[in-house]
C-alpha cells in the first residue's frame, strides 16, 4: 500500500525503513532535513509539508503520525484531518492519552475520516522483530491500514481491540506493567549485588541495626553471568531481561547511569485508571512512585524523617 509517514524519530525512521522492505510506498514528512534525506536515502518519497504529503497519496489516502504525543500529535492529527476527505485514514501510533481522542472522534465520524490509535511497543528493536500493535477503530478504518499493520508487526503481532480509544488504553497498561516489571529485576538484582553484605564490617553503634549473621551474606556474585542463565529455561525470563543482561555484561557495575528514570505518563495514567475502576494495582504504583524518588523527589521527605527522628529521640545523622 502508499502511506505516509509523519514524524521520523527513532521509532518513525525505523518503521518507515520496515515498511519500505515489506514492499510498501511510503512518503515521509518531518521537520528535520536530515530525516528528510536519510528516509529518501532508504527509498521513501518525502514531502515538506503536510498538504504536500496529503497531495502524493492515493485514496483511500493513509497517514501513520509518530510524533511526541501531546501537542504536536493533536496539532498533527487536526491539520490532517483539513486536508483528508471521507475514507482516508490517519493512524496515531505515538503513546498518547486514549482520552484525547474522545472529542476528537465526532468531529471525524461527521467528516468521514477514519481514526485509529496504534498503541505500538518494540522500541529500536522493531526494525528487525517486528512491533507489537494494539490497535483502535472502526473495522472499516483499521481495514485500510491493515497491510501496513501486518507488516509492521511480527507474526501475531498485531490486534483489533475494540474502538477508537482501545488500543491506546491498552498500551497504557501495557506500559503500566512495564514499569513493574521493570523494578522487579531491579530490586532483584540489587539484593544479589549486595549478597556480599556479610564482609563489611560495619559500625555498631544505637544508630545502626546489625546484621546478625554476616556468615550468610559473604557472596561474590557475577550479575552478569545471572542474568544470563536466567535468560535460558527460567519462568522469569523475557526480553526485558535480555536487555538487562546485555547491559551488564557490557558494564557490569552500570556506572554510567546515573540511575535517574524517567516516566513518560503512562504509568501515571494506568494508576488513575486503576483508581476510577476502583481496581488494585499496588505493584504498579510502587513501581511508579521508586521513578519519581529516583529523581530525588524523596528528598524533602526523607528530611522530614531525619529531622522527626532527632526532635523525638535526638537522633544524630549518620555520615553515608
Amino acid at each position: 500500500m502508499r502511506i505516509g509517514m509523519i514524524g521520523l524519530g527513532k521509532m518513525g525512521a525505523n518503521m518507515t525503513e520496515r515498511l519500505l522492505k515489506g514492499g510498501h510506498e511510503v512518503v515521509a514528512y518531518d521537520l528535520s532535513a536530515a530525516a528528510l534525506e536519510a528516509a529518501s536515502k532508504k527509498g521513501a518519497e518525502t514531502a515538506t509539508t503536510l498538504a504536500e504529503l496529503a497531495g502524493k497519496l492515493t485514496p483511500p489516502r493513509a497517514a501513520w503520525v509518530m510524533v511526541p504525543a501531546g501537542a504536536a500529535t493533536d496539532k498533527t492529527v487536526e491539520e490532517l484531518a483539513g486536508l483528508f476527505d471521507a475514507g482516508d485514514v490517519i493512524v496515531d501510533g505515538g503513546n498518547s492519552n486514549y482520552k484525547e481522542w474522545v472529542h476528537l472522534v465526532s468531529s471525524l465520524e461527521a467528516s468521514g475520516v477514519g481514526f485509529v490509535d496504534a498503541g505500538t511497543s518494540g522500541g529500536v528493536w522493531g526494525l528487525t522483530e517486528g512491533y507489537c500493535l494494539m490497535v483502535g477503530g472502526t473495522k472499516e478504518a483499521v481495514a485500510v491500514v491493515e497491510p501496513a499493520l501486518v507488516t509492521l508487526a511480527p507474526e501475531g503481532g498485531y490486534a483489533h481491540v475494540g474502538p477508537v480509544g482501545a488500543g491506546h488504553f491498552v498500551k497504557m497498561v501495557h506500559n503500566g506493567i512495564e514499569y513493574g516489571i521493570m523494578a522487579a529485576y531491579a530490586e532483584g538484582l540489587n539484593i544479589l549485588k549486595h549478597a556480599d553484605a556479610g564482609k563489611t564490617k560495619l559500625a555498631t553503634d544505637a544508630e545502626t541495626t546489625p546484621l546478625r549473621q554476616p556468615e550468610l551474606y559473604r557472596y561474590d556474585l557475577c550479575l552478569p553471568d545471572i542474568a544470563e542463565v536466567w535468560r535460558r529455561g527460567s519462568v522469569i525470563a523475557s526480553w526485558l531481561l535480555d536487555l538487562t543482561a546485555t547491559e551488564l555484561l557490557k558494564e557490569p557495575s552500570l556506572t554510567s547511569y546515573a540511575g535517574r528514570v524517567s516516566d513518560s505518563g503512562e504509568g501515571r495514567w494506568t494508576i488513575k485508571a486503576a483508581l476510577d475502576e476502583a481496581v488494585p494495582a499496588s505493584v504498579l504504583s510502587v513501581a511508579l512512585y521508586e521513578r519519581f524518588s529516583s529523581r530525588g523527589n524523596a528528598d524533602f521527605a526523607d528530611r522530614v524523617l531525619s529531622a522527626m527522628r532527632h526532635e523525638f529521640g535526638g537522633h544524630v545523622e549518620k555520615a553515608a
